[in-house]
């Protein structure tokens, strides 16, 4: 087994969780809310190729959460759920479109809920609203970008 705490790891991981804040964060207005549609998501789509984007986008959607979120439990429970996420990504890798379901569900139902408790909104609406966001930025952006990093050659994703 590969050591899993390589430079080279840490600094793909590191990447990809500073662009996952910065995107959230300057497309403020769209990444937080009843119905968002964080376009950094779609970087969810990332443990497909590497394992070094879990951690990556974990932290990434912290940083986002911590400096853009209104309640500390979208800051833990929003985070989670991305973990969650990009851990069964990983799992999912050799079935894409599988894959990029599971940000889709897991934050629609755990950020749904959040939002709903915190807001006081309908919960199955906003539940619904979340993953649809959700479902536009894994689908629409996510495996679009999936498809064209994948003409990349394998070298340039840590395993």
């Amino acid at each position: 087994m590969k050591h899993p705490f390589t430079t080279r790891r840490i600094a793909f991981a590191g990447m990809i969780a500073a662009l996952y804040a910065v995107v959230t964060l300057l497309l403020r207005p769209i990444s937080y809310g009843e119905l968002q549609v964080r376009v950094s998501e779609a970087l969810t789509i990332l443990p497909v190729l590497t394992p070094a984007a879990v951690p990556g986008l974990f932290v990434g959607c912290l940083i986002a959460n911590v400096l853009g979120s209104a309640t500390i439990w979208d800051m833990v429970f929003g985070s989670l759920a991305t973990l969650a996420a990009a851990l069964i990504t990983r799992k999912l890798r050799h079935k894409p479109a599988l894959a990029a379901l599971a940000p889709v569900v897991l934050n629609g139902v755990v950020v749904g809920s959040v939002l709903a408790i915190t807001l006081n909104l309908p919960l199955l609406v906003t539940m619904l609203w979340v993953a649809l966001g959700e479902a536009i930025a894994c689908y629409v952006l996510g495996l679009p970008l999936l498809w064209a990093l994948k003409k990349l050659p394998q070298k340039y994703f840590p395993q």
